[in-house]
């Protein structure tokens, strides 16, 4: 025999496959997708995570708020895992710069180089 002729043969029935395997995956039923979940944080009774968005909202004046200083210095302490209402003894440099002034928010000429 030919081989054009098996070559034509070998071609139709390769076309005749794909076409019955697309039909097949066209009648399938697709499966109805899951639902997505959304998880919500609601605080139960922790004034905490409001007065931290409050103060993140709050911009710069954030940094010469008592409350603010307050939320995060226990956000602070929570996240390190430390126990109780430990106090920063007097020596920390943090504390003393807690409390100087805010620098002003605008830039200071420069004096004489």
């Amino acid at each position: 025999m030919d081989t054009k002729l098996f070559a034509r043969i070998g071609a139709g029935a390769f076309v005749a496959i794909a076409l019955t395997m697309s039909v097949l995956q066209l009648r399938e039923e697709r499966p109805e997708p899951l639902p997505e979940v959304f998880t919500v944080f609601e605080p139960d009774g922790d004034p905490l995570p409001a007065q931290l968005r409050a103060c993140a909202a709050m911009g710069e004046l954030a940094l010469s708020s008592s409350d603010c200083r307050a939320a995060w210095a226990e956000k602070r302490r929570r996240f390190l895992g430390q126990e109780g209402e430990a106090s920063t003894p007097a020596s920390d440099p943090a504390a003393q710069v807690s409390d100087a002034p805010a620098p002003p928010s605008q830039p200071q000429p420069e004096k004489g180089l």
